[in-house]
């Protein structure tokens, strides 16, 4: 482990490694670091940390525990590399990686995921029936964006693997085949997933909503 990058012994956050010659795709860089070449493998991480951090960050959702768990992803990532096959996208291979990593966290820590006390306004509800109602989330960035943020008060009380599907399709975007590989989920059955954990939001939303509320919609 001595030849691991400095950059693994930080946070994640603060990763900074750049190339800054060329930009060979993420398949000429898992080459270049299957062979020793740490700079490739620093380029790696420089392109996909971010996201990383984001899907720990909507499964795990404290700040402590992202850093930390983000970081133990790239390490396993590096540490792994050398059996990365190509077989699937690196991207995919290593958002497996953070979703593994985080319901490992999880199940050692028992980490009880975060409640809000908050009630949603009249517009806030607004947005999220028409989420838990339609087939997904609007196509406009800003929207998701906001929509993600009212939506997480809902995923606290949802099991792990339900908040995992939605953080992954909604959140994160991820096509419903990509949810399959890193999930080892063949796609019928991340479809009816979804479908099941959209329904179990709907159900603590309308909860959260409070009879009175229901009555006068």
């Amino acid at each position: 482990m001595d030849n691991v990058p400095k950059y693994v012994a930080a946070s994640a956050l603060a990763i900074s490694a750049v190339s800054r010659t060329g930009k060979p795709d993420d398949r000429e860089l898992v080459r270049q670091a299957q062979k020793g070449a740490s700079d490739a493998f620093e380029e790696l991480v420089r392109r996909h940390q971010r996201r990383v951090t984001a899907v720990v960050g909507g499964i795990l959702r404290r700040r402590e525990d992202i850093e930390d768990v983000a970081q133990q992803v790239f390490l396993k990532a590096y540490v792994s590399i050398q059996r990365f096959d190509m077989r699937s996208a690196f991207s995919t291979w290593l958002y497996k990686i953070a979703v593994n990593e985080c319901w490992d966290y999880l199940r050692k820590k028992k980490v009880r995921p975060l409640s809000y006390e908050a009630d949603l306004s009249e517009e806030q509800a607004r947005r999220v029936e028409q989420f838990v109602s339609a087939d997904g989330v609007a196509d406009n960035p800003g929207q998701r964006a906001e929509l993600r943020e009212i939506v997480e008060r809902l995923l606290a009380d949802l099991s792990e693997e339900d908040r995992t599907m939605l953080v992954l399709k909604e959140a994160q975007g991820f096509a419903v085949e990509e949810i399959g590989t890193m999930l080892d989920l063949n796609v019928n059955t991340v479809k009816v997933r979804l479908f099941r954990a959209r329904r179990r939001l709907a159900k603590n939303y309308r909860r959260r909503l409070g009879p009175n509320a229901r009555e006068a919609r």
